[in-house]
């Protein structure tokens, strides 16, 4: 039972990468194609999956009402969600929410942008831990034994020529960012895009998440991109207050 279950969670996965034939979803789960039938007939049965015209796998209409669930119950985007709305509203460019779970980074909201350029992300979306600025911002919270575990651990790979490149390098940003109290994604992760992130803390001061900013090259520069820190620092010091902390009151 459990490795069926394993191998329905391989199936989900792969399907949240985008629409499988069944020959594909045999290939990625390595077993035969009758395995992978016998899996997803009680997924389509409830939803979980579903089949169209051209007999492709995708993701069902299942999952919307628990996605819709699961972030329902996340109490930090319930908070920041109207602060985070007015912010966007204000700016007018793209507002994100990104928590630390499980040794991944992944959006937990998204506001878009007024502008025609619009980012490629999405709630649930992984984030690369050495090339995105609320990455930055949750891992300068961890203790420093475990900062330099995960440095160790990742697979540096150069998305522009200004990514960070190795695990003294992140470790060094890092601490920068501890420092500064933001982070700053300088086109490092997509060439014509920057990004500014900080911490939004819980009433025992840890950052329970983070919130950013993201601009396209051809709409503001690298300057004016952080003039828009001071909205984003009082917009993350009204969350952390919001969810108790205390010290950014005074």
């Amino acid at each position: 039972m459990s490795q069926s279950l394993g191998r329905a969670l391989q199936i989900m996965i792969e399907l949240g990468e985008g629409p499988r034939t069944l020959d594909e979803l045999a290939a990625t789960v390595g077993v035969h194609k009758t395995t992978v039938l016998r899996l997803l007939r009680p997924l389509e049965e409830e939803r979980f999956v579903h089949r169209d015209a051209d007999r492709r796998f995708h993701l069902g209409s299942r999952l919307f009402a628990l996605s819709g669930a699961a972030l329902e119950q996340r109490g930090i985007r319930g908070i920041a969600g109207p602060h985070l709305a007015r912010l966007n509203e204000v700016t007018g460019h793209t507002v994100h929410l990104g928590v630390y779970e499980g040794g991944e980074v992944v959006y937990l909201d998204k506001y878009d942008s007024r502008h025609a350029i619009r980012m490629y992300s999405r709630v649930g979306l992984r984030m690369p831990l050495h090339a995105t600025a609320i990455a930055k911002v949750l891992l300068a919270d961890l203790p420093e034994r475990r900062r330099r575990e995960i440095a160790a651990g990742i697979e540096y790979t150069r998305f522009t020529d200004n990514t960070i490149g190795g695990p003294d390098e992140l470790l060094a940003e890092l601490v920068k960012v501890t420092r500064q109290g933001h982070a700053v994604d300088d086109a490092e992760h997509e060439t014509f895009i920057r990004c500014i992130a900080a911490p939004i803390r819980s009433a025992e001061g840890r950052v329970l998440a983070a919130a950013s900013i993201s601009v396209p090259d051809v709409v503001l520069n690298r300057d004016q991109v952080l003039e828009l820190l001071p909205e984003l620092l009082t917009t993350t010091r009204a969350i952390s207050a919001d969810c108790g902390y205390e010290k950014e009151r005074v």
